[in-house]
């Protein structure tokens, strides 16, 4: 099937479908009506959590390495404040200088093994959540090509992308510096108390005295940091996509001067983003102050008490040292995490908005499909198919037809009748909801969609080429096709004498949508792709509408054979290139109301009379008008 099964057009002319509302819930429009983001509803934030260990457990060697590192530096530092109490009640105060000079080298040591092991400790930490965040873009980027056409129409790209972009990004900054900290910090926490409490019992308790007041505090500002970051990734997705869209169509803006009123949407969306982010800045902020005033009051009370103890000969001067330090050990942890919080909070928002991605249906769910069929005849039958992207807006109201196999079925009308719908519901791009749709006798729903799909071959009037050369471009429509088939295909579709034209031929590199090209060369290109992956059944949909009258008579030759013996259905305005037709179908309000081959729809002189008349006198009053 042509790579242009993936645009996103609305069907028929008809307005587009209903923004959908996944597992985040409900979309909400924007400045100016404009869709900007989804509203995401709080989830839980373990369940995000566990998902997320789920990806990174599948590195458990590497994690392994990293925990055994984290056991060995953690116990460095934990032996650390010990060895500074040591010194000072065994060297220091009894003077014993060459001792003291000896236990501080062998520390200095230690920190050096310590310094070493945390460096080896990052570096496979970094190596492990690479391949993570690689496993978990991986899925995202396949869970784009699962999705159904009704979530690309619905929201807006940016928005979208800013998922497998931003938020993975969130996730893997957390990763990489949260992960081998929560390990450390579990590991200090245990092994500070256990020291202490062997140190001195009374000095331990003291020091736990602001351990509550740490964790309410920080309880409260964490739960209005994790709101205000959530805010703060919904409006930079908003932002996206106002960006992706407003480039898209910089065509249109300019065209229409619409310059100065973009600039201030943009400017609204930018400022609601500016506003949502200091607010999740100043909350967050304010988690570092508060620990290091709970962690000074804990450092002092230590020092009056032990001061107080050691006056009375209750414990030593050295004593006091290795708390105070692990005091700090203890408390580091818990304060290092809350200046890590927006970091964390900003990477879950990430992730839940990353998994709602990856939990949106496919279309290919699993069906009760029919043995795979060789060849397909091309016998189309629609019997009394109604759709519509709504119940209270039907687009298609009991359409029903037979296209005999090789026949050419012509579908006009005016914008909105319904036309692209029809074979965008044959392509299963859409699911009908009323009626039956069959292909040689078996209904479509019972087809696998890629088996499906792969007899179907589409040209769409808006012609999409991707970035590389021609020759790969042409070759999307059958991968493993040779260099000689290419090239046929090509000349068949009337392509081949400008592409040898250009300065590498076949090997031209294309620029981003192939700007380097007109829409004409490109629309022949895409012709070209769709006659190489030489389908049993034809979609043209306004494929010439794009290319001037000329090339239009040049490929229509080539058009004919390609169409010949194939089931086609043809979309097009100019009603002069399906007088060959065998069956024209004249749609209107979602409803067919006449059908027939061109000469029958003449001679009723109903709709398609007065549309044909209508055009011929328009063509040839500009024919007279150029003339004259």
């Amino acid at each position: 099937m042509s790579a242009h099964a993936n645009q996103t057009q609305s069907p028929g002319g008809a307005a587009g479908p209903p923004a959908l509302s996944g597992p985040g819930g409900q979309g909400t429009p924007g400045a100016a009506g404009r869709f900007v983001g989804p509203k995401v509803k709080p989830r839980n934030t373990y369940a995000t959590v566990r998902r997320l260990w789920s990806y990174l457990y599948r590195q458990r060697a590497g994690l392994l390495i990293v925990a055994l590192l984290t056991v060995l530096g953690s116990v460095i530092g934990l032996v650390s404040p010990y060895l500074m109490g040591k010194a000072v009640d065994d060297y220091l105060i009894p003077h014993d200088y060459p001792g003291l000079v000896q236990l501080c080298l062998f520390m200095l040591g230690f920190y050096l093994l310590g310094s070493l092991i945390a460096w080896v400790q990052s570096f496979v930490m970094n190596g492990l959540s690479g391949r993570t965040l690689q496993t978990l873009r991986h899925d995202v980027f396949e869970k784009f090509q699962q999705l159904p056409l009704q979530v690309f129409d619905s929201r807006p790209h940016g928005e979208l992308m800013s998922r497998a972009t931003n938020d993975i990004e969130n996730v893997s900054n957390s990763l990489n510096q949260t992960v081998i900290q929560l390990l450390t910090s579990l590991i200090t926490i245990v092994g500070s108390l256990v020291m202490m409490l062997r140190l001195n019992l009374i000095l331990t308790v003291v020091s736990l005295l602001c351990i509550p007041l740490m964790w309410m505090a920080t309880s409260k500002i964490t739960s209005l940091s994790r709101i205000a970051f959530k805010e703060q990734q919904q409006e930079l997705g908003a932002l996206n996509g106002f960006i992706e869209e407003t480039v898209s169509g910089q065509k249109v803006v300019k065209a229409f001067r619409r310059e100065a009123v973009t600039v201030q949407q943009f400017q609204d969306i930018n400022g609601k983003l500016n506003r949502a982010g200091i607010k999740a800045q100043i909350v967050s902020g304010m988690v570092g102050p508060t620990m290091n005033f709970v962690n000074n009051l804990s450092f002092a009370l230590i020092s009056a008490v032990g001061g107080w103890m050691a006056f009375h000969d209750w414990t030593t001067i050295g004593v006091i040292v290795s708390l105070l330090n692990y005091s700090r050990q203890l408390n580091r942890p818990i304060n290092e995490l809350a200046n890590q919080y927006n970091l964390i909070q900003s990477a879950i928002a990430g992730a839940e908005r990353v998994f709602e991605l990856l939990d949106m249906d496919t279309e290919y769910r699993k069906e009760q499909t029919t043995p795979a069929v060789r060849s397909v005849q091309g016998e189309v039958v629609f019997h009394d198919v109604s759709f519509g992207y709504s119940a209270e807006s039907p687009i298609l109201k009991q359409v029903s037809f037979t296209a005999k196999p090789g026949d050419q079925i012509a579908l006009v009308g005016p914008t909105g009748a319904g036309k692209t719908t029809i074979v965008n519901l044959l392509t299963r791009f859409y699911d009908i909801h009323a009626g039956a749709i069959t292909i040689d006798g078996v209904n479509i729903t019972q087809i696998e969609k890629n088996r499906l799909r792969s007899k179907l071959g589409m040209v769409l009037q808006d012609a999409y080429v991707f970035s590389g050369s021609i020759r790969e471009n042409i070759r999307y429509g059958r991968l493993e096709a040779t260099d000689e088939e290419v090239e046929a295909a090509a000349k068949l579709a009337n392509a081949d004498s400008f592409i040898k034209r250009l300065p590498h031929g076949y090997d031209t590199i294309l620029t981003a949508e192939g700007s380097n090209l007109s829409h004409g060369q490109r629309q022949l290109l895409t012709i070209a792709r769709t006659i190489l992956a030489d389908p049993e059944i034809l979609i043209l949909d306004e494929a010439t509408s794009s290319i001037d009258t000329r090339t239009e008579m040049h490929i229509q030759d080539a058009m004919k054979t390609l169409m010949k013996g194939r089931t086609s259905f043809i979309i097009a305005h100019r009603l002069s290139t399906i007088r060959d037709a065998d069956l024209i179908l004249v749609l209107s309000g979602g409803q067919i109301i006449e059908q027939g081959t061109h000469r029958q729809l003449l001679a009723a002189q109903g709709f398609y009379y007065n549309l044909y008349t209508s055009q011929f006198q328009k063509s040839a009053s500009a024919s007279a008008g150029e003339t004259g």
